[in-house]
């Protein structure tokens, strides 16, 4: 049964209240808690008990929970070439294919995970009173009942209803060597270590094939997540790894604190777009800016970039502005309207308080005021490129202005003040230092809650279950993607491809100028495929001492770095905000590639002049 069916009957399975209240009663605890930390830090120079900890193993909870009910909702993000078949017959069997190879693969993460927590939480360490152990057992269970819903979802019937049983076997069998430790731990009998070398071989033999087919199921729709898993064990497999290594990587990933954020910046965007905030929000830019040709744009590019700079995450901006911004710039068409987004939401990596930039100067051991410095003529050259061009755009497509009113002005401003204070307030708590990003987040959510159910009462106590339901599919599907792009990462770091490149180039290229070129698609590629956080803390330090090779400043080295790592987020087959673009927007991925292409275009070219102008990075810090 799937959940339209159930919602129709008026029927909900048990499993689904209860993977659903333990979901929405870890959301809520992820934001009670830093809340509850910071109201006594602040107040009562104590703590609350266990917080970092508990927060991050609540987050791995939040992570597979959601993940079952997006697979449960069939929302996971996928490229989904597959709706462009006009063949129903075709439709139906890539479907099929496509939820036999998710079901195969996942069942693997299932077991690797059993095998993880038998081997790889020793000692055991407690969170609070409750042993890790008990937080990860999410991890199997979470994986099992999504590789039964894959399963559950071929559509296969008469004979062929046998394919999905099978696909469910075949992963526990390639899964021997991960459930041979989980009997035997680390003391294997000889078979099991012979067997297990077998599979090694076998997946060095077979590894190209399989990467064809990985890339064909991606594809034709195999969700995202599923395929970055399958490549991260057949390379860790045919490399003589261990394929356990990436349920590791999924703890490691869902057990990041700062990552809290992503659930509460989303939820925050829900609770204003099930307002009407966006009407609100409308009218007062409107009155303001109506005037001016191109006046949404200019708001929705800075407001995109403050956003950004002090979330320090680009998806975030898309996830919690995105469905207000969307309204705001309802009069242009709509492609147009949602490639900006996607372009704006990483806008503003380049300015104060940037969490990238500090992260570069501790990686790089530069001064981090010079790197501010350093980022803020190019970010506002990136910032000027997108408003010019999208003035263009509002010309080209007479876009209507608006006589200026000033009690209208006055009247939209009163509308929506506690809305546009939000910014403001989040902005003044980073600054100040009052609350971390973890803590900013949270303050975030209580803040719309506040306003959006007590102050202004357009949404009732139980709608804030329904902003809940539509928070956690896309909760879900970013998690699941995050964990999968952490194992695939170890991989890549481990394999000492970044070394090797590093190696050849500074033999291979002499010319500054042409390292430059390079470095600039080597970092495009890297933004595609690693997370902004994981490339600087581990890349950059390897491509410090070679930019010194070829006497690049480390500010500018700094600023090319992350100004690429804006780029990636939008070029396809995997940047990041395309994905989440997919998301928020409810589009199909191939969609979101092609509005976001002419800024793609736009901060490519930005990044070739901040590249070969070095000045742009280096002449502000001159004067400090």
């Amino acid at each position: 049964m799937d959940e339209t069916t159930a919602k129709q009957e008026g029927s909900r399975p048990v499993l689904w209240k209860i993977e659903e209240g333990l979901c929405y009663f870890s959301l809520a605890c992820l934001v009670f808690i830093p809340l509850a930390d910071t109201f006594l830090r602040h107040g009562f120079n104590s703590r609350f008990p266990a917080a970092p900890p508990l927060m991050s193993h609540l987050l791995l909870v939040l992570g597979l929970l959601s993940g079952m009910i997006t697979t449960r909702t069939g929302d996971h993000l996928s490229i989904g070439l597959f709706q462009f078949f006009n063949n129903r017959k075709l439709q139906t069997a890539v479907t099929a294919a496509s939820a036999l190879a998710s079901a195969f693969l996942v069942t693997i993460f299932g077991w690797c995970s059993a095998s993880f927590i038998r081997v790889g939480l020793y000692p055991v360490q407690m969170v609070g009173f409750i042993p890790d152990r008990v937080f990860a057992l999410v991890m199997p269970i979470g994986y099992g009942v999504i590789a039964f819903r894959f399963a559950r979802r071929t559509g296969l019937h008469g004979k062929a209803r046998v394919l999905p049983v099978l696909a469910l076997i075949l992963g526990t069998l390639v899964s021997l060597p991960a459930i041979f430790k989980l009997l035997w731990g680390l003391d294997l009998p000889d078979f099991a270590w012979d067997l297990t070398d077998m599979f090694r071989g076998l997946a060095e033999l077979l590894r190209m094939p399989i990467v064809i087919i990985l890339g064909i199921l991606a594809v034709i729709g195999t969700p995202i997540f599923v395929v970055i898993g399958g490549f991260s064990l057949i390379f860790l497999q045919s490399s003589w790894g261990e394929i356990d290594i990436v349920a590791s990587q999924i703890y490691t990933a869902l057990t990041q604190t700062s990552l809290t954020a992503i659930p509460l910046f989303t939820l925050t965007g829900f609770i204003l777009s099930e307002s009407k905030a966006g009407e609100r929000l409308v009218e007062t830019f409107k009155s303001f800016f109506g005037w001016i040709p191109g006046g949404t744009i200019i708001v929705t590019v800075i407001l995109c970039a403050f956003f950004t700079s002090f979330t320090g995450a680009s998806g975030v901006t898309i996830l919690a502005l995105g469905g207000i911004l969307l309204t705001v710039l309802s009069p242009y068409p709509e492609k147009f309207a949602i490639g900006i987004l996607t372009a704006s939401g990483s806008i503003g990596l380049l300015f104060p308080p940037s969490l990238p930039i500090l992260l570069v100067g501790a990686a790089t051991r530069t001064n981090t005021i010079h790197l501010f410095l350093g980022g803020l003529l190019p970010g506002l050259l990136l910032v000027a490129a997108t408003i010019i061009f999208g003035i263009t755009i509002s010309v080209k497509n007479k876009i209507p202005v608006e006589r200026f009113s000033l009690k209208r002005a006055g009247r939209g401003l009163k509308q929506s003040f506690l809305e546009l204070l939000l910014p403001l307030v989040l902005i003044a708590g980073y600054f100040t230092g009052a609350f971390s990003l973890v803590e900013l987040s949270a303050v975030a959510v209580l803040y719309v809650f506040i306003t959006e159910v007590f102050i202004y009462r357009e949404i009732t106590p139980k709608k804030i279950v329904t902003v809940f339901a539509r928070t956690v599919p896309i909760v879900g599907g970013i998690l699941s993607i995050l964990a999968l792009a952490q194992a695939l990462s170890y991989y890549i770091l481990d394999s000492r491809i970044p070394v090797i490149f590093a190696d050849w180039m500074q033999n291979a290229v002499s010319s500054k100028w042409v390292f430059l070129l390079l470095l600039n698609l080597a970092l495009l590629i890297t933004g595609c495929l690693i997370d902004i956080f994981s490339a600087i803390m581990i890349i950059l330090p390897l491509l410090a001492p070679l930019g010194a090779v070829y006497g690049i400043d480390p500010v500018h080295l700094g600023i090319i770095f992350l100004i690429n790592m804006e780029a990636g987020f939008l070029t396809p087959p995997v940047g990041l905000n395309l994905f989440l673009a997919s998301y928020r927007f409810k589009k199909p991925f191939v969609n979101i590639a092609r509005n976001v292409f002419p800024f793609l275009v736009i901060q490519l070219a930005v990044v070739l002049i901040v590249t070969y102008i070095p000045a742009l990075s280096t002449f502000l810090k001159g004067f400090f």
